[in-house]
């Protein structure tokens, strides 16, 4: 029985609060699960039960809940210049040293940067800037914008039409014209079929050029790509993917948008997923890890002849936001960079632990439902499957992996679902023994949803 308390919020959350990517009267029939409290990789809901966080909230809490250091930075913050904004002619040292970070830590060649405040403001100020960016060059025919089936690039209009989800379309009259999406999807073990992997992934790549050369070169503005595919279903590209990719760009002329809102900030163990797959591409999105969710933060972070053209342009570039490198968010992120590099928690330093997780995860490919194990630095996924050694999927209407998340949900733990793929993103501060709990909570919901299903 929930306690009133908790029912008095259900009530509140059902009568007022559209949530994200919800289905709302089954919400509304169950309500709520209320979270009320965090600390480290723990959260605690309204009724005192403890789960460990292994999507790191959506994706970005790398240092985990509850850091005094980050507490004490927004304080500090809020106390010495609660909000300005970068109108005016005016800055500020938060921002300024921030923008400075941003381009120490991103490939080589990134020296400009415009911040924002999610991820999907990052992704249409990119949009926009890349845009500009042509017309500065006198190529105003550089309009079309190259995406991949199955990509995430965010919610609003211009994130939504890039992104390769289908269904997130019809409700809103989109994609927007001259953004189309090429497949199949570089993901070898679900879309490769019977090719061995080097073939797929020139097969892959072959029809992002065949793309370019439909719509000419001279149309196309960029390519973006996510470094591993995040909210699609946790799909790292087949090997040699993004040199080749980034190749063929180079080859037409066309920019490299690498959208890293989930893989930068020490995700794969690099400062950026461009760094772990060897590329530089022209424009860098973030946000999410860039201040471990604690402030919203994101930005566009540009390099090469983008950058050089349009900090040089002279004219006024009419975009921003009121919150625009807000003092409080930048002073946040320098604080979470500072912690990440003092404890260690990317490059060499961090590896022990990325292996820990990876080995652990990988000693569930026992299960008589998974398919695949995956692993990206401290990203993980795990691919549900009818039969293992035919690589059967289930149908799609059995929802295998949504019962598994909710068995996963009810034992204290959160691992999300994409589909049948379960996905894992957890805090890069997860000790060896919390990894050893992750694990065995995962297992635990795996023979609960095999049973349910009649497959133990």
């Amino acid at each position: 029985m929930l306690s009133n308390r908790t029912l008095s919020w259900q009530a509140q959350d059902a009568a007022h609060h559209l949530h994200p990517f919800t289905t709302h009267p089954a919400l509304r029939g169950r309500g709520a699960r209320m979270i009320t409290g965090a600390k480290g990789v723990y959260l605690t809901d309204s009724e005192g039960n403890k789960i460990l966080d292994a999507m790191s909230g959506l994706w970005c809490a790398q240092v985990g809940y509850g850091h005094e250091e980050l507490v004490e930075a927004a304080a500090d913050a809020m106390r010495t210049l609660s909000y300005y904004n970068l109108f005016f002619m005016t800055s500020h040292p938060y921002a300024t040293e921030m923008a400075a970070k941003v381009a120490e830590k991103t490939p080589e060649g990134i020296s400009q940067v415009l911040f924002a405040c999610s991820g999907s403001e990052a992704v249409d100020s990119a949009y926009k800037l890349i845009k500009y960016y042509w017309n500065l060059k006198g190529q105003p025919g550089r309009k079309q914008f190259i995406a991949r089936e199955r990509a995430y690039h965010g919610s609003t209009v211009v994130g939504a039409s890039l992104s390769g989800l289908t269904g997130m379309h019809p409700q809103f009259d989109l994609p927007l014209e001259g953004i189309h999406h090429v497949g199949p999807t570089p993901h070898h073990y679900k879309f490769g079929g019977d090719m061995d992997e080097e073939a797929f992934t020139d097969l892959c790549v072959k029809a992002v050029e065949d793309k370019i050369l439909e719509l000419g070169p001279e149309n196309v503005a960029a390519f973006v790509g996510e470094p591993v595919m995040g909210a699609g279903g946790m799909m790292p590209p087949p090997k040699g993917y993004w040199p080749k990719i980034e190749a063929v760009c180079r080859k037409y002329g066309v920019l490299l948008w690498a959208d890293e809102v989930i893989t930068g900030w020490g995700r794969t163990g690099e400062w950026f997923g461009s760094q772990y797959y060897g590329i530089t591409p022209d424009v860098i999105t973030m946000a999410k890890g860039m201040s471990s969710g604690y402030v919203p933060l994101s930005a566009v972070a540009l390099g090469h002849d983008i950058a050089d053209a349009i900090a040089n342009g002279d004219e006024e570039m009419a975009h921003g936001f009121t919150y625009s490198g807000h003092p409080v968010a930048c002073a946040v992120a320098l604080k979470n960079v500072e912690i990440m590099e003092r404890d260690g928690l990317v490059g060499e330093r961090a590896m022990p632990r990325h292996r820990y997780f990876q080995e652990r995860l990988a000693s569930l490919a026992d299960h008589p439902l998974v398919g695949q194990v995956r692993s990206v630095g401290m990203l993980g996924g795990l691919e549900l499957v009818a039969d293992k050694e035919t690589k059967t999927f289930f149908d799609p209407d059995m929802d295998v992996g949504f019962k598994c998340r909710e068995h996963c949900f009810n034992t204290g733990l959160i691992m999300r679902a994409v589909g049948d793929s379960m996905i894992l993103c957890p805090p890069l501060v997860i000790t060896n023994a919390e990894i050893d709990e992750l694990v065995d909570k995962a297992r635990g919901a795996l023979d609960l949803t095999a049973k349910q299903i009649g497959r133990m």
